[in-house]
């Protein structure tokens, strides 16, 4: 395929993202006519089957693939992963069988909506957190500047492989390899930070190497898989403060915030009650993250009506299952933290308000804590684990 056709596609997935009322600015438009996404993406990808449980991810090579169809598949508005469990698309020796993704090609129309809400302009100072294959980096070099943009990986391979696509496509910003959550202080301070991976919490270190007035777009995440995207104006206090974004956006966590590694879990016999929820809740997007935000510290499993919430560190459980005569729901739940207790508290709360989606939340940050908040910052909210 030519590189006008390339161009051609470009211009295609650009008026998608358009007509889809996602992009507006005029620079973050330029950015997506011009950066090719195929130099980023490398020679091969994970695709994932669809089964009901287990998903298979089969590596696919670019060169087993007609130019033309591989193409078609760089430009799908769409997430590729290109990690699997440390192990590279072009480095697998066959299909793998569950696996977690570790590092991916993020959708191009959430990295340039990203972008263009995080306010970028020519000479704007950005710290991108998770340059993963580089594409985001190039969008960024594009709009601000590569001499303003600096970019951290966290896996030495991924780094160097988005190094050398970003030369490929003439960009040389500023890569780091290291955790991103401890940010760069070399090139501190920046007027903007963007994270392409969640963490609990902001580290107060990343905080302060922003600009009073600056802005920092994050997901916030956990082990209960409650995700929510916040835009945070920092203040000249040691703090920061804002809103929730609408959608429904997720990001891979970022490593060391990833929770415990652990086992087996058995699970025991406890105290035995009606739940005052419905468990489904959880499954709601905003629901999981007023869960989650109740019990920070659990890991969630299970879904609909069967759901589990384990505390590795103090061995509290908490599961739910259909009520016996069929009425209900029942909860059994063990362990010092009342797992399930905190959640419906906390969900309850959140129905008396209306069930608001997560763009009716926000965030503010003090030296002293970090908390989340429905509706208003005077308002009811839950503090994040610091």
């Amino acid at each position: 395929m030519t590189p006008e056709n390339s161009a051609t596609l470009r211009r295609r997935l650009v008026e998608q993202l358009v007509n889809e009322d996602l992009l507006h600015d005029s620079d973050v438009l330029r950015a997506a006519r011009i950066v090719p996404r195929e130099t980023f993406l490398g020679s091969a990808v994970y695709v994932p089957s669809d089964p009901p449980d287990v998903t298979v991810w089969t590596p696919t090579r670019r060169a087993d693939v007609p130019a033309e169809e591989w193409m078609r598949l760089t430009y799908r508005n769409t997430t590729w992963v290109t990690q699997i469990d440390g192990v590279l698309a072009e480095d697998a020796t066959g299909p793998v069988t569950g696996g977690t993704p570790t590092s991916s090609s993020t959708l191009p129309g959430l990295i340039l909506w990203m972008i263009e809400q995080a306010r970028l302009a020519a000479g704007t100072r950005v710290l991108i957190i998770g340059a993963g294959t580089g594409l985001s980096t190039a969008y960024v070099c594009e709009i601000a500047g590569e001499g303003r943009t600096t970019a951290i990986e966290t896996d030495p391979g991924v780094a160097e492989r988005a190094r050398k696509a970003l030369a490929a496509a003439g960009h040389t910003p500023t890569l780091v390899t290291g955790d991103g959550l401890r940010g760069h202080p070399d090139r501190a301070p920046y007027d903007v930070v963007l994270a392409f991976c969640s963490m609990r919490h902001v580290p107060y270190g990343l905080l302060r190497q922003v600009e009073e007035g600056g802005t920092l777009l994050v997901t916030l995440g956990g082990w209960g898989g409650g995700q929510g995207l916040v835009l945070l104006t920092v203040d000249g206090e040691g703090g920061a403060t804002g809103g929730f974004l609408p959608g429904c956006t997720s990001f891979m966590m970022a490593r060391t915030h990833d929770r415990p590694p652990h086992g087996l879990v058995e699970l025991l016999p406890g105290g035995q009650r009606r739940s005052r929820i419905d468990p489904a809740l959880l499954d709601d997007w905003t629901g999981c993250f007023v869960a989650q935000l109740a019990a920070p510290s659990a890991e969630r499993l299970g879904t609909g009506h069967e759901q589990i919430l384990l505390d590795i560190a103090t061995g509290s459980q908490a599961r739910t299952m259909v009520a016996e005569d069929g009425d209900g729901w029942t909860v059994i739940q063990r362990g010092p933290l009342g797992l399930w207790d905190a959640v419906e508290d906390a969900v309850a709360l959140w129905q008396a308000h209306g069930s608001p989606h997560l763009s009716e939340f926000g965030m503010t940050i003090t030296p002293r804590a970090q908390r989340v908040w429905l509706g208003s910052p005077d308002g009811p909210g839950w503090t994040l684990p610091v």
